[in-house]
């Protein structure tokens, strides 16, 4: 029986351990490593494409390319009032174009010629659309 209670009292002995010791016992193997690490890459990845604001090349290309197109319209826009201002009939065509609907502007600019850039044959649609909004602003 005292052994029983020798037993008993090395096991009352024992300490549980903290948290930091058995952090610095713990030995992972490798195939936990592996999934971790594959874990953690697809996560940082899910993160990042969802709300860090990484694009692909593709994205990044098309981005840009649209960035310079807007750059170029809001450019040409001017010009195409300039263009209105030397017509003519200038405020009969501004009435017009104030009667027109949303989306007839702009092909009314194309049609009266106001968004034909200097040298160009033909007029541009998003100039023209951009044209018939500020000389809608300019009117005001």
């Amino acid at each position: 029986m005292e052994q029983d209670r020798g037993d008993t009292g090395a096991r009352r002995e024992e300490r549980k351990k903290s948290v930091g010791e058995r952090w610095s016992d713990f030995r992972p193997t490798k195939t936990v490593v592996f999934w971790s690490l594959l874990g953690s890459i697809v996560l940082t990845m899910i993160v990042g494409f969802a709300w860090g604001g990484w694009v692909t090349g593709g994205t990044a290309q098309k981005l840009g390319e649209q960035m310079a197109e807007d750059a170029v319209v809001k450019r040409l826009a001017p010009i195409c009032v300039v263009q209105f201002n030397r017509d003519p009939g200038k405020a009969g065509k501004l009435k017009e174009l104030k009667e027109a609907g949303t989306w007839q502007k702009g092909e009314y600019v194309e049609k009266q010629g106001w968004a034909t850039m200097p040298g160009e044959e033909k007029p541009d649609s998003a100039v023209a659309s951009e044209c018939g909004s500020l000389l809608l602003l300019v009117s005001k």
